[in-house]
């Protein structure tokens, strides 16, 4: 492992000017201290300058089976070894239909087909691009608006970012005209003041309802959401909100995209949560990160058979899904996954996550007592810990950005990395963390944030 020395500078300039990370700040371009992670194992990664540090984020949502899993890592040498590519326009390859029939083995209600990707945002890409597809095969070519949730996130590529709701995400780039219309933020803690849980459930499920019919159910093509919205800060909608807003799109022949790019393959305890955790069996579930534990970018889109048989055989009027990519399927990327399912069944880890997971939520919702923490909230390995000032200031968003980022500062101080959202500290660690980690983790947290919310409160004073 290189060190952070004469040699290893080189490095840090390299990236500086040669790396355009995701979501690059330009005004601070070239000009980044960031932590590299040079090796990992388990829960852990060590840095440049060999400091190990817990991996708070799991990567970014994805590390389900920790670091230096060598079974994962051997699949994929012995797989591209012996074929490491093939064209999926014009072959087959048994590893990768292998990994469709297991994936469609684990998958809710009729959701048997699966469209392989290259990661999360190609996925949704794919069901956008199918559902329209499906519609101009009907004869309904106007039926393509897409109703999703302010605080959504769906990726980044183009049409998926088009129905993203992350407002500060699309302040500067541009969005497919006309295919999205956004309902209002779902998070129970921005309801009115004196607003009861369930009289916010009705409003949020009314808001679905009322948008179809303002639009039009002829216009209207899907919902997407996510089961939980993860980068919007691990938004937990009401118990009930899936189902109910599930049974308004089968009333107005909408079709519903369940996003599950985060909470797939074991994140919440089950490999899929949309049936298990909220009661529905959507149309479309698109799903990447975690199915192949990180180790290699894949994605999928899977569709209901009843979505596909209205296109496929005597209706297809000799239409061709012209959707597709040259890594759609890619051998090593499915060896990956199928180790990465086989161990998840031989280890239980879904069995271990539903284990754990009280400790976890317990350790979690006990930060309340903080003094700037406003809100805790998530479920299974997934959490966000909201923080709050009582002075915002002429910047409100400048001072909770100054916030997020003392806190990261401490707890990676103190060995812990963390994904600051603003004022937000979001947290999924890789599925194998042992309850004494995860003590481990949130005693590190909690001091981070105390010390973080002495360093404001004398910045403030300053």
């Amino acid at each position: 492992m290189q060190r952070r020395d004469a040699g290893f500078q080189s490095v840090r300039e390299w990236d500086n000017a040669n790396f355009l990370h995701p979501w690059e700040g330009m005004e601070t371009l070239g000009q980044n201290d960031r932590t590299f992670t040079e090796s990992g194992e388990g829960i852990y990664v060590t840095t440049e300058t060999g400091r190990r540090l817990i991996d708070g984020p799991g990567g970014m949502w994805c590390v389900q089976l920790g670091y230096g899993n060598a079974e994962i890592a051997d699949a994929m040498a012995r797989q591209a070894r012996e074929m490491a590519y093939f064209s999926p326009f014009n072959n087959a390859s048994s590893v990768s239909a292998r990994l469709a029939h297991e994936i469609a083995q684990r998958s809710p209600g009729d959701l048997n087909h699966v469209f392989f990707t290259t990661g999360g945002s190609t996925a949704v890409d794919s069901a956008l691009r199918f559902v329209h597809f499906r519609n101009n095969v009907l004869g309904r070519p106007e039926k393509k608006i897409v109703i999703s949730r302010h605080k959504a996130y769906h990726g980044s590529t183009y049409l998926a970012a088009s129905v993203s709701g992350k407002e500060r995400d699309k302040s500067w780039l541009d969005q497919a005209p006309g295919l999205a219309h956004f309902l209002p933020d779902v998070n129970p803690y921005r309801r009115p003041a004196g607003m009861s849980i369930d009289a916010f459930l009705d409003e949020k499920v009314a808001d679905l309802e009322n948008a179809i019919r303002a639009i039009g159910a002829d216009k209207v093509a899907a919902f997407i959401a996510e089961p939980i919205l993860a980068s919007g800060g691990v938004i937990v909608p009401p118990k009930g909100y899936h189902r109910r807003c599930l049974e308004v799109c089968r009333k107005h022949d909408v079709l519903y995209i369940s996003d599950e790019v985060v909470t797939g393959f074991g994140r919440l305890g089950h490999w899929f949560a949309s049936e298990e955790v909220f009661d529905i069996v959507p149309d479309i579930i698109t799903c990447a990160k975690g199915m192949t534990s990180g180790y290699v970018p894949m994605g999928a889109c899977i569709i209901s058979d009843r979505l596909i048989a209205d296109v496929a055989g005597g209706n297809a009027k000799g239409a061709t899904f012209s959707n597709g990519y040259t890594y759609s399927g890619h051998p090593v990327s499915a060896a990956a996954a199928l180790k990465t399912i086989e161990i998840i069944e031989r280890e239980g880890i879904l069995e271990h996550v539903r284990k754990v997971t009280p400790l976890f939520q317990e350790r979690m919702h006990a930060m309340r007592s903080l003094p700037i923490v406003g809100d805790t909230r998530g479920m299974g390995l997934v959490g966000c810990i909201e923080c709050v000032t009582e002075t915002a200031g002429t910047d409100p968003l400048a001072t909770d950005r100054a916030l997020g980022a003392l806190i990261d500062t401490r707890c990676q101080e103190l060995g812990l990395i963390l994904r600051p959202i603003i004022n937000m500290c979001v947290f999924s660690p890789p599925l194998v963390i042992s309850e004494s980690e995860i003590e481990q983790m949130f005693d590190i947290m909690e001091q981070g944030i105390r010390l973080a919310a002495d360093d404001f409160a004398r910045e403030g004073a300053a």
